[in-house]
């Protein structure tokens, strides 16, 4: 099926049970991006700050880009005037960063706080304890800029299923535990973000509302800069 075709298929499944659809376009060409957007896509995911910025520049300002891989403090100055959500939020330093680029650009940035679930050392993510000192700290109570909409987090990488049912399983209970002590009356924490290509359906089944999807939608492709397709 082309683009199109899966954008559409996926957006039929998705929204009738409430879930986002996030289009990971990482090394995809402005072409191919166009053509899922021009299906209905609106949102987009991209790992790296250059190559957001530069399709950020030259696509239709109506996109909303989530920035979903591991940023550096340094990067975020040059995605804060525009980016929509920025998913992978891993430290208290960072949000501190994105607060303030958010503050110099007359904006509230929506974050994800990522939870590592997953049964790899290579994974980013705030464990349960980190998570829940950053959320009692005085440090982001003063953070005005930055609004926390709920978690993130990414599987092992693995064919077994029950292992990743089980991490799904554990990121959804956190989340609830999460919501109801430290955000009980605050109505924008709704957003669980967990499921990719090869595991979405899983996670969708565990209670995620948001998944993250690249080779379902466009293929697996070659890997080229994404100008050059």
């Amino acid at each position: 099926m082309s683009i199109a075709d899966n954008i559409r298929s996926l957006k039929n499944e998705t929204d009738s049970i409430s879930v986002t659809l996030i289009a990971v376009s990482k090394t995809k060409s402005a072409d191919e991006i166009m053509e899922a957007y021009n299906a209905g896509q609106r949102l987009f995911g991209e790992n790296m700050v250059q190559e957001l910025v530069e399709k950020y520049e030259k696509l239709p300002k109506d996109i909303q880009w989530h920035l979903i891989g591991h940023l550096q403090t340094n990067k975020v100055k040059y995605i804060a005037p525009f980016v929509s959500m920025i998913e992978a939020v891993d430290s208290l330093k960072l949000l501190k960063e994105i607060d303030k680029h958010a503050e110099k650009n007359n904006r509230v940035i929506d974050c994800l706080l990522q939870i590592h679930i997953a049964d790899e050392e290579t994974k980013f993510g705030l464990d349960h304890d980190e998570a829940i000192e950053l959320l009692r700290s005085e440090e982001l109570a003063a953070l005005n800029h930055v609004k926390i909409r709920g978690l993130m987090g990414i599987a092992t990488n693995t064919e077994n299923q029950k292992q990743i049912k089980e991490e799904f399983y554990e990121l959804k209970s956190f989340f609830e535990g999460i919501k109801q002590s430290f955000f009980r009356k605050d109505g924008a924490f709704d957003t669980l973000s967990m499921g990719m290509s090869s595991d979405y359906k899983i996670a969708i089944e565990q209670g995620s509302n948001m998944v993250r999807l690249g080779s379902t939608i466009f293929g697996q492709r070659v890997i080229k800069h994404w100008k050059n397709n």
